[in-house]
């Protein structure tokens, strides 16, 4: 009997302890762009060159869109924890509606994402319609 209640106070101080370290390293937080400046330092640190000249922020803060001067288009989007970048190739897989633009990347383990853009949605499908379909 006395191994038991050992055993049970064991495991939940290692069940709390693992839930302090959880909270002090943030894990499973909800991550959100805050403002434009940082999708721009997100967008110039996954691709090298790569200067935002234009942004499109969701209203979620989930996502954003963000072209440069030779017209390249990239796509930020919240994955997990932390925030991917994609360069569009393609508007293949980008659907309208209303203020509401959905992007995929064709990939298979990265998810279509619905931006909430706003008056902005219809500009930016209009201009996806550039790339190569």
């Amino acid at each position: 009997m006395p191994f038991l209640a050992i055993q049970l106070a064991a495991s939940v101080v290692l069940i709390l302890g693992v839930t302090w370290l959880a909270r002090k390293l943030a894990l499973g937080s909800d991550v959100r762009l805050r403002d434009e400046s940082e999708a721009r330092a997100l967008a110039e640190a996954a691709v090298c060159g790569f200067h935002a000249r234009e942004l499109a922020l969701d209203r979620a803060g989930i996502a954003a869109l963000a072209r440069d001067d030779t017209g390249r288009v990239m796509l930020l989007r919240r994955h997990g924890a932390q925030f991917t970048a994609r360069l569009l190739d393609s508007h293949a897989d980008a659907r309208l509606d209303r203020n509401f633009l959905t992007i995929g990347t064709g990939e298979r383990f990265y998810a279509p994402v619905t931006l909430d853009l706003g008056d902005q949605a219809q500009v930016w499908a209009a201009s996806l319609r550039r790339l190569a379909s």
